[in-house]
């Protein structure tokens, strides 16, 4: 598999998605070689035009395949569809997001079909793919449906989960994109043990060992036995319980606001936490440069950067490309594992 190209899709290209590409192929020609963008291809060169000193040469490609024709120090870029006119930078477009949601489709679809050995995906803006009337608040959900449709299976059946990982500290999320007063209602015993699973054979594969999983209770101090919520006694507590009975390393629940700096120290190769930014932000503050976000249950490698799509500085020339960088060396390693 890790003979196959690496795809790469092109985000909103009224963000920073389409410049990040392009400095990477810049700044890191080895490792790029056999990856291609799927993007518009005069998008593409306008964000050539954004780098300083030489920027790489263009190349389109019609099929994977012909990656292996390109030079080094060249980027490879396959079009899914007719040409998109140019958008202002910054701002929400809904040709952007429809343009954002085809690119990460064709990438998938030829993920699934065995064409490339992962996709690597730029950041899209919510915004844009709710004004282009797509179903999906980001990427996670778009390719679990895909992921889905492509088995022949209900949505539901394709369980997936979103994992930040950066060199200090990983942290799988038992809910992604919902509200604050969902994701409390998608604490349940069904979805921790899912996610307690999902976590296990990924970071399994990964480490060729059974991982450590820290589990991050969901009340301050974890409940305090009871005293502020019973969802630890009653839910996690429980959850953890029946995954251990499957070989699962689960230890916890531990008090939120210590748990990932016993990861970070290395009591844990991972932490489970309870929703979006309890498991967030601790990633996100030790530095989005290095963080990657990785969709975890799907038939396929996917990962992206640990940003969004930067309106305020896009065509600036600003953009910092580390994280997609990383995101890039991440989806070789999990394209191998």
């Amino acid at each position: 598999m890790a003979k196959l190209p690496i795809a790469i899709s092109m985000g909103d290209a009224a963000g920073i998605g389409p410049e990040i590409i392009a400095k990477a192929f810049q700044a890191e020609p080895a490792l790029l070689q056999g990856c291609f963008v799927v993007g518009d291809i005069g998008l593409m060169r306008r964000a050539l035009a954004l780098l300083s000193g030489v920027p790489p040469a263009l190349a389109p490609i019609a099929a994977p395949q012909q990656v292996g024709q390109v030079p080094l120090r060249c980027m490879a870029v396959l079009q899914p569809g007719p040409d998109t006119p140019a958008m202002p930078y910054g701002a929400v477009s809904g040709v952007a997001g429809r343009l954002a949601t085809d690119c990460v489709e064709w990438g998938a679809r030829a993920a699934l079909r065995g064409e490339v050995a992962a996709l690597v995906t730029a950041p899209v803006h919510k915004e844009a793919l709710s004004a282009a009337g797509v179903p999906y608040p980001g990427h996670t959900e778009l390719l679990q449906a895909e992921a889905a449709a492509h088995a022949g299976r209900p949505v539901a059946e394709m369980p997936v989960r979103m994992m930040l990982a950066n060199p200090e500290l990983r942290t799988v999320l038992v809910s992604i994109h919902v509200s604050l007063r969902a994701a409390l209602d998608a604490v349940t015993f069904d979805n921790v043990l899912q996610t307690l699973r999902i976590t296990h054979a990924a970071l399994a594969a990964v480490l060729g060992r059974v991982p450590r999983i820290g589990v991050a209770g969901l009340n301050p101090h974890a409940g305090e036995g009871g005293l502020f919520g019973r969802e630890e006694i009653d839910t996690i507590a429980p959850a953890m319980a029946a995954a251990r009975t499957e070989g699962i390393d689960a230890q916890g629940p531990y008090a939120p606001d210590t748990v990932f700096m016993r990861a970070r120290t290395g009591a844990f190769d991972v932490v489970v936490a309870m929703y979006h930014d309890q498991g967030l932000i601790p990633v996100k503050y030790l530095g989005v440069e290095q963080g990657v976000n990785v969709t975890l249950g799907l038939p396929l490698v996917r990962t992206s950067p640990d940003h969004g799509t930067a309106f305020d500085i896009a065509g600036t020339g600003q953009a910092d490309a580390r994280s997609l960088i990383e995101a890039l060396r991440m989806a070789r390693q999990l394209a191998r594992a």
